[in-house]
């Protein structure tokens, strides 16, 4: 049986069997969304109340330090099931953005870096084909930034994905091309937005090999990015979206000017999740732009 089909299976079967995957995927059918048009592109805001686990999660050193690791396998809730895969494990994730949302550990516990692990990601995004693979850095959004792991959801749920095809043309500064890969950016998008587009693993590790270095400056750990990577038509897409900061300060300001949205790559990509309802509603266009201007390099 190919994965994409094994992935499938588990998934029906984990909906069956497991109570709170069950309870928080019937939810998406009643999320709230509402969007904001920005010209040539929408920013679509999500109420979805389940994910203030992710959203609110503490990610200080202190509390990663007093708790159990939730992707390790022995932590993990008895009726979760996973897929094995080389050094990963494929699981369904339980409280999901996407009609289909993944999570993908490694079965050792080692922190969330992209560095050694890039191939792997390639690799998953071509055996994993229906879906589009994607990594927040370990401080862009990972609730888990001492294990190393990658998500994958429903192909074409984000808006960035959809908008780099549609707007390609217009949109874009190829700025290196060879006889493997191309290189581009997205221009008038509110964030940075580089696109590696490449039919060679060799090609494009080089590429975001050299957008990594360039990006990681003087600082010693990873510089800041959210990466999604997807393969179609032979040919991997890995768009790599640069960061400055992890948290907007609307995140702890106080009373009506808080607004916990804490931008991971969903959000990068144009779906802002607010897990409080007040919060939803009373998001604005302003707010959007200031927490892109913020975050994004």
């Amino acid at each position: 049986m190919k994965l994409n089909a094994k992935i499938k299976s588990l998934f029906t079967e984990q909906l069956s069997n497991w109570k709170l995957a069950q309870t928080n995927f019937a939810g998406l059918q009643t999320v709230q969304t509402k969007s904001f048009n920005f010209g040539d592109f929408d920013v679509k805001v999500q109420f979805n109340p389940a994910r203030i686990v992710s959203s609110g999660a503490k990610v200080d050193a202190k509390t990663i330090a007093e708790r159990k690791c939730f992707l390790c396998a022995e932590n993990r809730p008895a009726e979760q099931k996973g897929i094995d895969y080389g050094d990963y494990e494929i699981l369904v994730n339980p409280f999901p953005i996407f009609p289909e949302h993944f999570t993908i550990p490694r079965k050792e516990h080692v922190d969330q870096q992209i560095l050694p692990y890039f191939t792997d990601m390639l690799e998953l995004a071509k055996v994993m084909d229906d879906y589009l693979l994607f990594y927040n850095g370990p401080k862009c959004g990972a609730s888990a930034p001492d294990h190393m792991h990658f998500q994958a959801g429903t192909k074409d749920f984000l808006p960035l994905v959809n908008d780099y095809k549609r707007l390609k043309q217009t949109h874009t500064d190829l700025l290196v091309t060879t006889e493997k890969m191309q290189l581009l950016q997205m221009k008038n998008y509110m964030r940075t937005v580089y696109c590696i587009e490449s039919m060679d693993v060799e090609s494009a590790k080089d590429a975001f090999e050299k957008l990594y270095f360039h990006f990681q400056g003087e600082e010693s750990v990873e510089p800041l990015m959210n990466i999604v990577c997807l393969f179609e038509n032979n040919k991997w897409y890995v768009f790599v979206l640069p960061r400055k900061a992890f948290r907007p300060w609307q995140y702890t300001a106080e009373g009506d000017k808080q607004l916990l949205v804490s931008p991971a790559t969903v959000e990068m990509c144009g779906i802002f999740i607010t897990p409080i309802e007040a919060h939803f509603e009373q998001i604005t266009k302003k707010d959007i732009e200031s927490i892109f201007e913020q975050v994004s390099f």
